[in-house]
């Protein structure tokens, strides 16, 4: 059963759900960049981070399950919208979407293979998903009063096994929310602080693991990952800058 969309939206409006997103977006903004000109998706509850990537994507979908109810989503941007999906069958194309960002997604999935296979029928060839699930040993997984606490978590090599087993190719991974699953002030605002501090002394124990992949049209079933995994992808975030110049 899936959090209802009022829990949800409560969480990431109090100040530890905001500097979770902020956490977790900066690791997708860190990987992919500003997506400029991409089409991006966001399924299950991925509303929270979608908003980093502004209005460069030529599309942002923000796919969310019938069960979570109405969601609220301040969107701009042509080609932007929110829409009801069931994890069965995806109301989309295939291979609509350049990138997939998978949020709250498959902690409460009821098939995860079935579920992903949606995901690769409608990524393009080539295109990029990263799922994004409960760290099985760290202690967001614990933290029941958190959208993190819900569902089955996940370990690494789990992730990994279902994505190479989907004809999905594993290129990077990594961790995050190294943060006390708590509302302290003191704890939230150095948010990034921890993250630092975390992901060298306890690289495996963030709240979060998150695996990024490349869909292939004829990788081999269970084949494994063969491309490298990091812990930490090291691509520089852009600069924000008022007005961007034209070279």
């Amino acid at each position: 059963m899936r959090q209802d969309a009022v829990t949800l939206e409560r969480f990431y409006s109090a100040s530890l759900g905001q500097a979770a997103a902020r956490v977790l977006s900066g690791k997708l903004t860190d990987l992919w960049g500003e997506a400029r000109g991409l089409s991006l998706l966001g399924l299950g509850f991925a509303i929270p981070v979608l908003d980093a990537f502004g209005e460069a994507p030529s599309r942002i979908v923000a796919a969310v399950p019938h069960e979570h109810g109405p969601v609220k989503w301040d969107y701009s941007g042509r080609g932007n919208a929110s829409v009801g999906v069931g994890d069965d069958r995806l109301p989309f194309p295939d291979g609509m979407f350049d990138r997939v960002i998978v949020l709250h997604g498959l902690e409460e999935t009821g098939n995860p293979r079935t579920y992903l296979r949606e995901i690769w029928r409608i990524t393009a060839p080539e295109g990029r998903i990263v799922l994004a699930a409960a760290n099985r040993g760290g202690l967001w997984a614990r933290a029941t009063r958190t959208p993190f606490g819900q569902g089955r978590p996940w370990t690494r090599s789990q992730l990994m096994n279902l994505l190479s087993s989907g004809l999905f190719q594993v290129t990077a991974s990594s961790s995050a929310l190294y943060m006390p699953p708590v509302s302290a002030g003191l704890v939230t605002s150095a948010a990034e602080g921890w993250e630092a501090i975390g992901s060298l002394i306890a690289p495996g124990f963030g709240g979060v693991v998150l695996v990024e992949a490349v869909k292939r049209l004829y990788a081999r079933p269970g084949g494994g990952a063969p491309a490298p995994v990091t812990e930490k992808v090291r691509i520089p975030r852009p600069v924000p800058s008022p007005k961007r110049e034209s070279h």
